[in-house]
């Protein structure tokens, strides 16, 4: 008689603790590192800012977000980044609609134009995140700084660290930074076990979340009313937004190569830029100025007054951000998209509790930022985990992990936000 028997893998061989010792002491430093460049970058972007939006318009007595001054903002600010891909050594980095959070290694001399390419990005308002080009630069600073301080180091980990460090630094907490390392790491053989393959990283991310924290004190819990035990509506209710939010970022995605191959149309930088600039300031024009920047600090504002705005006010501020977004990725600005995603989602969350009032406002954000992250970034635990810290409510989490199941099929399978160096989608 035959007998059923499960055959096991053998467990992976541990790592004896002599050889993860010695890591620990670079990883802090690159965690420390990376936190502070990403401080560096965003408070002198945050001091431009001030004078570009504050300062000057008030100076020339224009109103600080009149449709003009906005206009002429972007529109500037896509010639000032525009002159930097053009003539800055480098060209500030690869084409951004090439990159993701898995950032190359880059030569030392590109890195420069591309942190002031991000700078003048981040100060001049198009919807784009910092995350990509900054998560570049520390990677390719940790890379050439220590294959030559510790040559001994294998060199495959000092991107690593430096990834690790920048979503710790980015998100404030080293759990992005494991839940993003244990998603690359699915389905690749490892020599070891998981945990002495991620150990030096996560040094890495909670030193870079805790220079930040202790430098900048970022947060990302919106402050919005807490749910109790959640019913069957609040089921109902977080399906539907996920779904619908995933539905609408894969509008974008599929708009994406043919935006950007409209920009790439123009030929030179100095044409696509400031084209891109002014598309988005007309942009802004419709939306109004919370459509502006990255994203977090308007998160901000929207939670702060979730009747304060109707749900056709909501939808379109959802509608011309994602648009901004997709525009400002297309034409060459350098950054990321998980920020003003998260603007999207916020905006669609709190439109339909504007629309059906019995949409608990936390089920509605976290539902559309966990439906939108999926579609733009197609990173499921990040998603996950910024869609819940958002709202800081244990109750959301099971939510959550039921409505991410839909929403992932609506976009798993299909093309990427992201594209080839031929223009195509990658799948």
């Amino acid at each position: 008689m035959a007998q059923d028997t499960v055959q096991q893998a053998p467990a992976a061989p541990a790592t004896p603790a002599r050889t993860l010792l010695p890591l620990i002491l670079p990883a802090l430093v690159v965690g420390v590192g990376a936190s502070l460049l990403f401080v560096g970058v965003s408070a002198a972007a945050g001091k431009l800012q001030d004078v570009l939006w504050q300062d000057l318009p008030d100076a020339l007595g224009i109103g600080r977000y009149s449709v003009l001054w906005m206009l002429v903002v972007l529109t500037a600010t896509g010639v000032a980044v525009g002159l930097v891909v053009w003539k800055v050594p480098g060209h500030a980095g690869p084409d951004p609609a090439t990159t993701g959070l898995d950032a190359p290694v880059l030569p030392p001399a590109v890195l420069p134009g591309l942190v002031l390419a991000t700078g003048l990005m981040l100060a001049g308002g198009p919807s784009l995140g910092p995350e990509n080009p900054i998560i570049a630069v520390n990677v390719g600073l940790a890379f050439w700084l220590g294959s030559r301080l510790l040559p001994r180091v294998p060199g495959g980990l000092w991107p690593a660290l430096a990834e690790a460090a920048t979503i710790g630094a980015l998100f404030g907490t080293p759990v992005a930074a494991a839940l993003l390392i244990s998603e690359a790491l699915a389905g690749k053989q490892l020599k070891g076990a998981l945990w002495d393959n991620v150990f030096a990283p996560l040094v890495a991310a909670a030193a870079g979340a805790l220079t930040t924290a202790l430098v900048a004190r970022p947060t990302f819990d919106l402050h919005l009313p807490a749910i109790g035990r959640p019913g069957w509506g609040d089921l109902l209710a977080v399906l539907v937004v996920a779904s619908a939010a995933a539905l609408l970022g894969m509008v974008a995605v599929y708009a994406f190569p043919y935006v950007h191959g409209a920009f790439a149309r123009l030929g030179h930088p100095m044409l696509a830029l400031p084209a891109g600039g002014l598309v988005l300031g007309l942009l802004a024009a419709l939306g109004g100025h919370l459509t502006l920047f990255k994203g977090l600090d308007e998160v901000g504002e929207l939670a702060r007054s979730p009747e304060g705005w109707s749900a056709g006010e909501f939808a379109t501020m959802a509608v011309v951000k994602l648009a901004a977004l997709l525009v400002a990725a297309s034409c060459g600005f350098r950054g990321g998209r998980i920020f003003p995603a998260v603007f999207v989602g916020v905006a669609l969350g709190l439109g339909a509790h504007a629309l059906v009032p019995a949409v608990h406002p936390a089920v509605g954000v976290a539902a559309g930022v966990l439906g939108m992250l999926l579609a733009i970034t197609r990173q499921g635990w990040v998603s996950l985990f910024t869609a819940a810290v958002l709202v800081a409510s244990p109750a959301i989490l099971a939510l959550l992990c039921i409505a991410s199941l839909p929403a992932w099929l609506l976009v798993t399978g299909r093309p990427q936000m992201q594209l080839r160096k031929d223009g195509t989608p990658v799948v």
